[in-house]
């Protein structure tokens, strides 16, 4: 019986670790950032299934966030009005531009008037972009998930529901690259995308979250107003807008995990 007893406070005490529910919520008057990249079915084996948010738990999702009262707003709409908005404020951030955000996010989004942003990557067809990251990550798993065509991410950008933003032209590791190369991968990136929904690009996401105080400097030097980070948690009432903080959205995780990592910025301790 002490042996049960004990095991059940362990099981307790380890819960309680990896999820802090009894932690108070920061504070809700600072807006939320959420960073998903696909919403779809898992791959059995697959490597990058956190990135994989079922259509099921996206709809779970958002339906309790609308159910909350959360206000939902664009990452440009978040920037310019910091300090304006309501209690509960939350950007949903999709990365990369897969064709699933249209095909599998949009429609919970137009269900429930839920705005968002996906920051795409120019030169996004066939690329396996993992690999700039991790050499060993060279499966071609990212490279076969289909993407947004041009066409696709026109018709989001005149939704009202999506703001388009920029993720460089290659998904390229920045820190990799000469400041002349670096330079071309935000301009050129923008001045595209700009191009192909006649629209202002003034958002952006550094791919894989790693980025310098260089790179900081030239998003802004060619015109982004907003940036990205994957670094998790919640923003202050005064942040750096070039270097914004975002709550992971795993597709292994619950809706009970999804409500703390809202609470809290983060899941767990």
């Amino acid at each position: 019986m002490i042996y049960l007893a004990l095991i059940v406070l362990l099981a307790v005490m380890a819960f309680s670790y990896k999820y802090a529910w009894w932690k108070p919520a920061i504070d809700w008057k600072r807006p939320r950032v959420l960073m998903y990249h696909m919403v779809r079915e898992h791959i059995d084996g697959a490597k990058f299934n956190k990135l994989r948010v079922t259509p099921a738990e996206f709809d779970k999702q958002v339906a309790w966030m609308k159910a909350q009262g959360f206000h939902f707003v664009t990452m440009q709409e978040l920037q310019q009005n910091w300090g304006k908005h309501p209690e509960k404020t939350v950007a949903i951030t999709f990365d990369d531009g897969y064709l699933d955000n249209l095909e599998n996010a949009y429609p919970v989004l137009e269900k429930y008037q839920a705005k968002a942003t996906i920051y795409v990557v120019v030169d996004r067809h066939d690329r396996d972009w993992s690999t700039y990251k991790k050499a060993h990550h060279n499966s071609g798993e990212l490279a076969r998930e289909p993407k947004l065509s041009d066409e696709q991410v026109r018709f989001l950008a005149k939704s009202g529901l999506v703001e388009i933003g920029s993720h460089t032209m290659t998904h390229a590791n920045l820190d990799k690259l000469t400041d002349e190369e670096c330079l071309q991968e935000l301009a050129e990136s923008k001045q595209q995308l700009e191009q192909m929904i006649e629209q202002p690009v003034t958002s952006f996401a550094y791919p894989f979250g790693i980025y310098s105080q260089r790179d900081v400097e030239l998003a802004k030097q060619v015109g982004y107003c907003n940036a990205v980070t994957t670094k998790e948690g919640i923003d202050t009432a005064q942040p750096d807008f070039m270097q914004l903080q975002r709550i992971k959205m795993s597709g292994k995780d619950s809706l009970f995990a999804v409500k703390c990592r809202l609470k809290l910025g983060q899941r767990g301790l």
